[in-house]
């Protein structure tokens, strides 16, 4: 059985969920390989996350020479490792980062690329996606048809299922060239935490737009009884009313979750290419001509302000 490297999505060594995402889908595929580029003496630990999910192995490459560089020398760490293994696949996360990694490493390996997958099975001749694409009107299969598969996929495309497995560490030595060195951060500042989930990653997003009118107490009350993130819409973002980071859409972040709340918002083509994948989508609007409501599989006409509280109360007392 062929190997499907993972590239190891984590914060310092902390694993991020995307990662056992990804492990379970490339069980799917072949046998399970991570890959995991940072400090060397959290190796064991992150080994012993992956294990859980299924990864055979756990490549290492020690980011003390290339830590604080743009992705390249990820890429270059990347083709060298493919070029050894012959793996039957690449699987990244669908982060900036993760597409920039993957877009560099088929341009490397003159392999297929395809990024933002929702889904990912074995079939004949490789892996087959499945996209959502033009806004989320469509949704296509894809494979690649030369080289090795790159394929970035978006989070929670896929419920991770714990697998034993022998996470077998296994240190890589790779040569970066110089060109990979070309950029350096020289500062960073690491965002404040807000207690909540990961926009992108959340399993529940919790979004508010214009029928808000600024106020998001109810939204932000929803998402913490849910556990979930908060979103907005562009029309609220740029009303001043949450920063651009929050905004879910064409313009902004497009998310996938599994429950998809939108609350006092229309439904624009804009908005609903950042959260048409969502699993289950519930849409909450005094308005009953709302476009929102023909994409949605529960919906609620009704005043946010009057509904959320109610909601949240119901929730609370049944935890």
């Amino acid at each position: 059985m062929s190997e499907v490297l993972v590239l190891v999505d984590h914060v310092d060594g902390a694993v991020k969920k995307p990662t056992y995402e990804l492990l379970t889908i490339a069980a799917r595929l072949g046998e399970p390989s991570a890959v995991y580029i940072g400090g060397a003496e959290k190796a064991d630990a992150v080994a012993g996350a992956v294990s859980r999910y299924g990864a055979q192995k756990v490549y290492v490459v020690d980011d003390a020479e290339i830590k604080g560089y743009l992705v390249a020398p990820k890429a270059e760490a990347l083709q060298q490792l493919v070029e050894r293994t012959s793996p039957a696949a690449v699987l990244l996360p669908s982060s900036l980062e993760g597409k920039e990694v993957a877009a560099r490493l088929a341009i490397k390996i003159e392999s297929g690329l395809i990024t933002d997958a929702v889904d990912v099975r074995a079939g004949d001749g490789g892996p087959v996606t499945t996209q959502s694409v033009f806004a989320g009107s469509y949704s296509v299969t894809a494979k690649v048809t030369r080289g090795t598969p790159i394929i970035t996929v978006k989070p929670n495309s896929a419920a991770p299922e714990e697998a034993e497995g022998a996470a077998t560490v296994e240190p890589v030595t790779v040569t970066v060239s110089d060109a990979a060195k070309g950029a350096q951060i020289v500062a960073s500042q690491p965002r404040q935490a807000s207690g909540r989930p990961e926009l992108t990653e959340a399993a529940i997003v919790v979004s508010g737009g214009r029928g808000t009118g600024g106020d998001f107490q109810g939204v932000e009350g929803l998402a913490d009884a849910l556990g979930a993130a908060v979103g907005a819409s562009r029309a609220a973002v740029d009303s001043g009313w949450k920063p651009h980071t929050f905004q879910v859409g064409q313009t902004g972040k497009t998310v996938s979750p599994q429950l998809y709340v939108a609350n006092g918002i229309s439904g624009a083509i804009q908005h609903r290419a950042g959260m048409q994948t969502s699993k289950t989508i519930v849409a909450v609007n005094k308005d009953d001509e709302a476009p929102i409501f023909e994409l949605v599989d529960f919906g609620v006409v009704g005043d946010l302000h009057a509904v959320l509280p109610a909601a949240t109360e119901q929730i609370n007392a049944r935890k």
